[in-house]
């Protein structure tokens, strides 16, 4: 997933994390743990979390959470990401909105670079990405991009599996990556 940032009109004083949560009891309180100590300077910090129908044990642990502010909306039924990000945006207070995953994928202590371009009016809109290193970057690596594509293309191929597949069997499995 890639972290974005949307600017919501002039004077920024608030930013919104919305997390969107599914199955991930294994990482809830430690990216939580990670967004709060993040520091940007005199901008408040609204985290929403939006549990899209967790049912490994997720839900219990919203039980210890007691920080206002800290939005947490539990969903009747799994709709997917996409529908919980939207049910995260409409709960937003901020002037931007940084979209975090809770699977600790991506650090937190980025988002003052992540912030940069927005706060100095160089950009309306802010795409992390791993492919590109942790300076803003105007280029896309072309070729970087492909070969990622292709490996990704070819693993399922021959492996009969998607990522969420692979992901599920290395769960129960060791991994070895000989480099």
């Amino acid at each position: 997933m890639i972290i974005e940032i949307m600017k919501k009109g002039k004077g920024v004083n608030k930013v919104t994390i919305v997390i969107p949560v599914y199955n991930e009891k294994n990482t809830l309180l430690e990216i939580i743990k990670k967004v709060q100590q993040v520091e940007l300077d005199k901008i408040k910090k609204e985290i929403i979390l939006v549990d899209d129908y967790s049912t490994d044990g997720t839900r219990e642990i919203y039980k210890g959470i007691s920080n206002k502010d800290i939005v947490i909306i539990l969903k009747d039924k799994n709709e997917g990401k996409g529908a919980a990000l939207r049910t995260g945006f409409k709960k937003a207070s901020g002037n931007i909105i940084i979209i975090q995953d809770a699977d600790l994928e991506y650090d937190p202590n980025e988002y003052p670079i992540l912030l940069e371009p927005i706060l100095t009016d160089k950009a309306d809109v802010v795409y992390g990405s791993r492919f590109l290193g942790a300076r803003p970057h105007r280029v896309l690596y072309f070729w970087h991009y492909a070969a990622n594509k292709i490996l990704t293309l070819l693993s399922n191929i021959f492996s009969n599996m998607t990522w969420k597949r692979a992901i599920k069997f290395l769960e129960k499995k060791y991994l070895i990556i000989l480099s």
